[in-house]
C-alpha cells in the first residue's frame, strides 16, 4: 500500500467514524468531520499533510 492509498483510507475511516459518533453519541463529533475536511483541502494546496509524514515514518512508500 502506498502513502496516498493509506491516506485516503485513513481519511475515509475518520470521516465515517466521526459521522457515526456525531449521530449516535454527541453532535460535537461533527466538528472532527469538519477538521478532516479542512485538512484535506489545505493539503491539496500545500502538497503536505501531517498524516503523510507519519505514514512515511511508518515505512510506507510513495
Amino acid at each position: 500500500m502506498t502513502v496516498n492509498e493509506a491516506l485516503r483510507l485513513i481519511a475515509g475511516a475518520f470521516v465515517l467514524l466521526s459521522l457515526l459518533l456525531g449521530y449516535y453519541v454527541n453532535p460535537a463529533f461533527f466538528l472532527f468531520t469538519g477538521f478532516v475536511a479542512l485538512n484535506l483541502m489545505q493539503s491539496a494546496f500545500s502538497k503536505t499533510c501531517p498524516m503523510m509524514w507519519i505514514l512515511k515514518k511508518a515505512g510506507l512508500q510513495n
